[in-house]
């Protein structure tokens, strides 16, 4: 939701909405020829709605009008994870297992980083960047210059990451299907701490107040004080 509109998409009339909050009423609709991706969240930036579609194309739509500006077309046919927009930057991972750096203005693309490691189906999470690191996972954890796409570090985890990464206090935070919530430096990918809850950790960690809270399929929430690297 951003001011006082809500967008939202689904897969069975490939629409993207735009409601207005209080009423409900539809203000528009945009067709994606394929509808958006299963596990994808649309970002609204600046007026500006960028989503991914499941054609694997990137949108950028008019967020009053619902016009498209721009679209960028990455020859993957799904998009997992949902985009973030920082500094006029879009970046998102696709169902090829490529980060994109897209320009928000114009979709032009910047650089492109493959993260997918052989036996992996698709990497689902959503980057997250902080300090000009762009923060993503698939099986491994990556850090990458944000400018550039060049991997400032990894670390390996033998499992597939399905939770996005939360960045704060200088600590890159991580759930992974191993069943395990990993707390890494965020300068060079250093393991800090690490617990086991003992299921699967699928969901994203969310930062407030100073806590990290994270939940497991087991079906319970955690929370951890935030701690300096």
């Amino acid at each position: 939701m951003a001011n006082g509109v809500v967008y939202a998409s689904t897969g069975t009339d490939r629409g993207v909405f735009a409601l207005k909050a209080s009423t409900g009423a539809t203000l528009w609709t945009y067709v994606v020829p394929q509808g958006v991706g299963a596990a994808s969240s649309a970002a609204v930036v600046n007026g500006v709605v960028y989503l991914a579609g499941g054609d694997g194309n990137i949108y950028a739509l008019n967020a009053a009008t619902g016009t498209k500006r721009w679209s960028f077309a990455t020859g993957s046919t799904e998009f997992p994870s949902s985009p973030a927009v920082v500094n006029g930057v879009v970046y998102l991972i696709g169902g090829d297992g490529n980060v994109y750096a897209l320009t928000a203005a114009t979709g032009t693309k910047l650089w492109s980083f493959n993260i997918r490691q052989p036996g992996v189906s698709s990497c689902d999470d959503s980057p997250a960047v902080a300090n000009r690191v762009v923060y993503v996972g698939c099986n491994n954890m990556y850090a990458l210059n944000a400018a550039t796409g060049a991997q400032l570090w990894s670390f390996a985890n033998a499992y597939d990451t399905i939770s996005s990464p939360a960045v704060a206090n200088g600590v890159v935070y991580i759930g992974s299907v191993e069943g395990a919530i990993f707390a890494l430096k965020a300068a060079t990918g250093a393991q800090l701490w690490r617990f086991s809850p003992g299921w699967e950790v699928d969901s994203s960690p969310a930062v407030a107040s100073g806590t990290v809270y994270e939940a497991s399929v087991g079906g319970t929430i955690y929370a951890f004080g935030l701690r300096a690297p």
